[in-house]
């Protein structure tokens, strides 16, 4: 393993560790109750590495949430070429929402930024960038161009808000769905045209 992957890998495990550090304390001690000094001590390092990584404790908090998204861009540019877009977008984000290790992590850390505007506020800017890395791997899918094109940032946009909003239902737990019949449910009714009741 070469010098430069191995210092890659320190890098994503000490943002995975301080991003999981300042969500577990959110959860724990609420948003008012997490200090910048606290969360770099859960993860063992400095406050002065926290800022390596993260402007704020709210960047760091919804960060667990955010970072998850590389994994559908990810997994969106391995699916096969041939493959109905539609088909694809609803596959990469059911394997990619909630891992198992950490779902009751997750479902808690949703509850607390939901009750939190500046946690949305920075979740949504973090959603915001992921929307626009999946309009350009739609635009490579399906011919059409990032830079001028409506049709990949349209999806791109429809995907976020059905991975959104079957999570946030799911999460508050009033429809008696699982979250991957709530994500194929979303997808279906988009890929229908949103058909009315």
């Amino acid at each position: 393993m070469t010098e430069t992957s191995l210092r890659e890998r320190k890098k994503v495990a000490t943002r995975r560790a301080l991003s999981r550090a300042a969500a577990l304390l959110a959860v724990e001690r609420g948003v008012e109750g997490v200090t910048i000094e606290a969360i770099a001590d859960a993860a063992g390092v400095s406050p002065r590495t926290f800022h390596n990584y993260f402007p704020g404790k709210e960047e760091a908090i919804v960060a667990p949430l955010t970072d998850g998204a590389q994994a559908v861009i990810d997994a969106l540019r391995a699916r096969p070429a041939g493959e109905p877009i539609w088909d694809a977008l609803r596959e990469v984000v059911r394997e990619a929402l909630l891992p198992t290790d950490t779902r009751d992590e997750t479902i808690a850390l949703v509850r607390v930024v939901k009750r939190n505007p500046a946690l949305v506020g920075k979740q949504l800017c973090g959603l915001g960038e992921m929307q626009r890395q999946i309009a350009e791997v739609i635009a490579a899918r399906t011919g059409t161009h990032a830079g001028r094109d409506l049709y990949p940032h349209l999806l791109a946009g429809a995907a976020g808000v059905a991975m959104r909003t079957a999570v946030d239902l799911w999460v508050d737990g009033r429809t008696g769905a699982d979250l991957p019949e709530l994500i194929d449910s979303a997808f279906a009714q988009l890929r229908a045209g949103l058909p009315g009741p």
